[in-house]
C-alpha cells in the first residue's frame, strides 16, 4: 500500500493546490532527469550499491573531480572525489542547476540572519499578542460552564493534539495551549527591561532563558510560540488557526446572531458621543478589520450567488461512487505495473476533487438559505451579503457592525480565514463536531516537510552580483606564504652554517692532500729515478719551495731524495696548525650545521602543515541568488522572473562521523575533497519555472577547456553560467592540475503547468506569520490512519 499512498498523495495535492489535471501527471515522456545529486570520496563503488550513477566522462570512464589536486610535503594528500546522481522522470521532481560556492566567496549569512531577526520583529512578534487572544478565549472555554462552549473547545483541543511540537517531546497543541506558553511566562520579564536593553536583547533570548530556568518535565508543558509561528509548517498554522477561532467566542451567542441585531446606528449610539465624534472613534475601533472583510468579499459573494450551481453540485453528488473509487484503491494490487496503478489513482483522485467541490458548494448554499431567513435591516442578511465591494467602498461604515460583533480572538483570526470559515465556525454546533472521528487521524508534527536547519545561525546565506564582485576584489589580498619569517631566517643561517662546514672541510681536506702529495712525490726523487726533477716539480706543482732545494742540493751534491724528504717534513710541520685549525672548524661547523639544519627542517615542516592546514568555515545549507530567473508561464511561454530569489540546497558527502574534516563541516559535499586552500561546495535548485537537467547529458571534461558540441552551460559558479573549473588553481594546491568541467544540457521541450512566479523556497511569509524558506508541503497535513474512507 505504500507505493500506492505515496501516488495518491502526489495527485491528490496536485489537484488540491489548484490542479493540474491527473492525467497530465502520467502524460510525461520517458525522459530521464538528475533528480539527486551526491559526493562520495575515495571510491564510487558505496554510491553504485546506495542506487547511484557515477558521472563519468565522453568515453565511459568515471572521473575523479579532484584528480592531482592535492598539495605537497605538509599536506593532507589527495582525495579522490565522485560525483554521483539519481535519476527521474518526473519533471517536478528534477534539478533544475548546479552551482558552486567556494569558502571566500561572495555570500553573506548576516545578512540572512539580519533578514530572519527583521521578520522576527516585525512579523511574527507583533502578531504573537493577537495570536494569543484567540488562544485565551479557547482556554476560558475548555473549562466554560457554558454546555456548547465547552463542547466545542474540547473538540478543538482533540484535534489540535493530532498537531505535536517536536521541542515539548511530542506534546500536543492542544494540550500546550491550554498552558501559558514560553512567551507569556517570559513577557513580563522582558517588560520590564528598559528601551535600550530591548533594543539589544531579543525576545527568542529571554525564551531561552525562561526554558532553560524551568525543571525538565516542566518545559515540555510549554510551548515556545515564536518558534512555532517563525519556523512551523505553513498549512499547519493555517489549520491550527482555523481550529482555534472555532473554539473562540466565550459569549451565549453567536457573532452571527451578534451581527443581526447590531447596526451602524447602534454603535454610534453607543459611543455616547456627537456623530462626528463617535465616527471617528469607531472608524479608529474598526475599520482595519473592515477592510480585510472586504479583501476577501467577492471571493465569497461570487459562490454564495452561484445558488442554483451549488445546490445542484450538492444533489448530484454519489457517495456511493466514492466508497468505490477509495475501495479500489484499497484493494489495487501491489504487484500490478504502473499504468495500472496509475488507472485507479486518477479515478481516486478524481473524485476526491468532486468531494472537495461538493463540501465547498454545499456549504455555501447552507449559508445561503440560513442567510435568507435571517432578517437584517430593511431585508434580509443575504441582501446584506449581496451588496458589490463597490458599495461597500463607498461606505465602509456597513461593516462596522459585523466587526464589531467578532470577539477579539475572531478579530485576530481575520488574516488566516475567509467568511465561509467565520460562517462555519458560526453555524457548526456541539452536535455537529460530535460527528467527526478523530480516531482516523495520525499525528502529525507543525514541523513536518520544514528542514529547521535552515534556522540555525550560518544555515543559509546570500549571494548577489554585488557580494561576489567584492570578493573577487579580496582574492589577491591574502599574501601568506609557506615560511614564516624566523623559518627563513634560520635556513640563511643553515647555509651560511653549511657553507662554513664547506669552506673548512675544503682547507682541511686541501691541505691534507697537499702534504700527502708532497710526501708521495719527494719518494720518487733519487739517484737512478725514472723521474727528473724538473718532472717532479710539476708533479708537486704548487709547492714552490721544491725545485729550488732539489735544485740547491745538486749544487751541494747532496743526495736529492734527502733533500725532498727534508723539505716535506719541514713543510709538513709548517702546515699541521692550519690543518689542525681547518680540521676543528670543519668539525664544528658540521655539528652546528645538523643542529641549525635541523630545527630549520622542524620549522619549515611545521610552517607547512600550517600552510596546508585549512580551517573551514561552516558551510551554509543553502544559498539564496537574488537574480533575475528565465521562466515559463502555465502557456508554455518564457518570461523573465524579475529579482527572483533562487533557491539553491546544500548537496551532501557520504562523509560521517571521525572523517577528516568532519567536525567543521560534517557531511556537507566538498568538491575539493577537504584537501585544497578552501572548500567549494555544491548547490542544487529546483524550480518548476526553468528545465530540468536531461540525466543523458551530464558529462565530464578532464584536461581540456574545449566545450562539447551541443553545450552552453553545466556546474557554474554563481553568477556565471559558463561552466566552471572544478580543479581551478584558485581554489586548490596544485596549480598544474589538470582541468575538470562538468556540463550538462536541460530539457526545454515542454514546460510544467505547476509552476508559480516564485521558487518552492523563495523566501516568504506564510499566511501573515511563519518565515517559510522551502516549507514545502510533501504530504496531506493529517493522513487517514483507516484505509475505509466516509461519506
Amino acid at each position: 500500500m505504500k507505493r500506492v499512498y505515496k501516488i495518491v498523495i502526489s495527485l491528490l495535492l496536485a489537484a488540491l493546490i489548484f490542479t493540474l489535471m491527473p492525467a497530465q501527471i502520467f502524460a510525461d515522456s520517458l525522459t530521464e532527469y538528475i533528480s539527486e545529486v551526491k559526493v562520495f570520496y575515495g571510491s564510487y563503488a558505496e554510491a553504485e550499491k546506495e542506487g547511484y550513477t557515477v558521472l563519468k566522462d565522453s568515453k565511459g570512464n568515471p572521473v575523479d573531480v579532484n584528480q592531482g589536486a592535492g598539495g605537497g610535503w605538509g599536506s593532507s594528500g589527495e582525495k579522490a572525489v565522485y560525483l554521483c546522481y539519481k535519476t527521474t522522470t518526473d519533471r517536478d521532481e528534477a534539478i533544475t542547476d548546479l552551482a558552486v560556492m567556494n569558502m571566500k566567496g561572495g555570500y553573506s549569512t548576516e545578512d540572512y540572519e539580519y533578514l530572519m531577526e527583521y521578520q522576527m520583529n516585525s512579523q511574527i512578534i507583533p502578531y504573537v499578542d493577537n495570536f494569543l487572544e484567540t488562544i485565551n478565549e479557547y482556554r476560558e472555554n475548555y473549562k466554560s460552564a457554558n454546555s456548547e462552549n465547552r463542547q466545542r473547545a474540547q473538540f478543538i483541543h482533540d484535534a489540535l493534539n493530532l498537531f505535536t511540537d517536536d521541542d515539548c517531546d511530542g506534546a500536543g497543541l492542544g494540550d500546550l495551549f491550554l498552558n501559558e506558553t514560553v512567551y507569556e511566562m517570559a513577557r513580563g520579564k522582558y517588560d520590564a527591561l528598559s528601551e535600550e536593553e530591548k533594543e539589544k536583547t531579543s525576545l527568542i533570548k529571554v525564551n531561552e532563558q525562561t526554558r532553560d530556568s524551568l525543571p525538565e518535565n516542566e518545559k515540555n508543558k510549554h510551548a515556545d510560540i515564536l518558534t512555532i509561528l517563525a519556523q512551523s509548517n505553513g498549512r499547519i498554522m493555517l489549520m491550527t488557526e482555523n481550529l482555534l477561532t472555532r473554539a473562540a467566542d466565550t459569549t451565549d451567542s453567536t457573532w452571527l446572531e451578534r451581527f443581526s441585531k447590531t447596526t451602524y446606528e447602534d454603535l454610534e449610539n453607543s459611543m455616547d458621543l456627537p456623530p462626528s465624534e463617535a465616527g471617528k472613534k469607531l472608524a479608529k475601533l474598526y475599520d482595519d478589520d473592515a477592510q480585510t472583510i472586504l479583501g476577501m468579499w467577492d471571493s465569497f459573494r461570487n459562490v454564495l450567488l452561484d445558488y442554483d450551481k451549488n445546490v445542484e453540485i450538492a444533489e448530484s453528488f454519489d457517495a456511493d461512487e466514492a466508497e468505490k473509487a477509495a475501495e479500489a484503491v484499497e484493494n489495487v494490487d501491489e504487484n500490478a505495473s504502473d499504468d495500472e496503478i496509475a488507472d485507479v489513482v486518477i479515478d481516486y483522485v478524481s473524485q476526491q476533487v468532486d468531494n472537495l467541490d461538493f463540501i465547498d458548494r454545499a456549504q455555501h448554499a447552507v449559508i445561503h438559505d440560513v442567510l435568507a431567513g435571517i432578517d437584517y435591516m430593511d431585508g434580509s442578511m443575504l441582501d446584506f451579503f449581496s451588496m458589490t465591494s463597490e458599495e461597500l467602498e463607498d461606505d465602509i461604515t456597513l461593516l462596522y457592525p459585523l466587526v464589531a460583533s467578532l470577539t477579539a480572538g475572531q478579530k485576530a483570526s481575520l488574516d488566516y480565514l475567509t467568511l465561509k470559515d467565520l460562517f462555519a465556525a458560526a453555524l457548526t454546533t456541539a452536535e455537529g463536531y460530535k460527528e467527526i472521528d478523530l480516531s482516523k487521524y495520525e499525528e502529525t508534527s507543525v514541523y513536518a516537510d520544514v528542514d529547521r536547519g535552515i534556522y540555525e545561525k550560518g544555515g543559509v546565506a546570500l549571494t548577489s552580483d554585488a557580494l561576489r564582485t567584492d570578493a573577487m576584489s579580496r582574492v589577491n589580498e591574502d599574501n601568506e606564504t609557506r615560511f614564516s619569517d624566523s623559518t627563513i631566517a634560520m635556513m640563511i643561517v643553515t647555509a651560511f652554517t653549511a657553507l662554513g662546514s664547506l669552506i673548512s672541510t675544503v682547507g682541511y681536506i686541501s691541505l691534507k692532500l697537499d702534504v700527502y702529495t708532497l710526501k708521495v712525490g719527494s719518494s720518487l726523487v733519487g739517484e737512478g729515478s725514472q723521474y727528473s726533477a724538473k718532472t717532479v716539480a710539476r708533479l708537486l706543482a704548487g709547492h714552490k719551495g721544491i725545485t729550488k732545494a732539489l735544485q740547491t742540493a745538486r749544487r751541494n751534491g747532496e743526495q736529492l731524495s734527502v733533500a725532498a724528504k727534508r723539505f716535506s717534513n719541514q713543510y709538513a710541520e709548517r702546515m699541521a696548525p692550519k690543518h689542525a685549525l681547518f680540521g676543528k672548524l670543519a668539525i664544528g661547523f658540521s655539528i652546528v650545521m645538523v643542529l641549525v639544519a635541523g630545527y630549520t627542517t622542524y620549522l619549515a615542516w611545521e610552517d607547512l602543515k600550517a600552510y596546508y592546514k585549512v580551517d573551514f568555515s561552516p558551510v551554509p545549507r543553502y544559498m539564496i541568488d537574488e537574480k533575475d530567473l528565465l521562466g515559463y508561464n502555465s502557456r508554455g511561454e518564457k518570461v523573465v522572473l524579475k529579482n527572483q530569489s533562487a533557491y539553491y540546497k546544500l548537496v551532501q558527502s557520504n562523509a560521517k562521523s571521525g572523517d577528516f574534516k568532519y567536525d567543521e563541516i560534517g557531511s556537507s559535499a566538498d568538491l575539493n575533497g577537504c584537501v585544497g586552500k578552501q572548500w567549494l561546495a555544491l548547490y542544487a535548485n529546483k524550480n518548476e519555472m526553468l528545465n530540468p537537467i536531461i540525466a543523458s547529458s551530464f558529462v565530464a571534461v578532464v584536461g581540456s577547456p574545449e566545450i562539447p558540441s551541443g553545450y552552453t552551460t553545466g556546474i557554474h559558479m554563481f553568477g556565471s553560467d559558463a561552466a566552471f573549473n572544478l580543479n581551478s588553481s584558485l581554489y586548490i594546491w596544485n596549480s598544474t592540475a589538470a582541468s575538470v568541467f562538468v556540463y550538462y544540457q536541460t530539457d526545454d521541450s515542454k514546460t510544467s503547468t505547476t509552476g508559480t512566479n516564485v521558487s518552492g523556497g523563495t523566501l516568504a511569509l506564510t499566511g501573515g506569520a511563519g518565515l517559510a524558506l522551502g516549507a514545502v508541503v510533501s504530504a496531506l497535513v493529517m493522513k487517514p490512519k483507516k484505509k475505509k474512507t466516509e461519506e
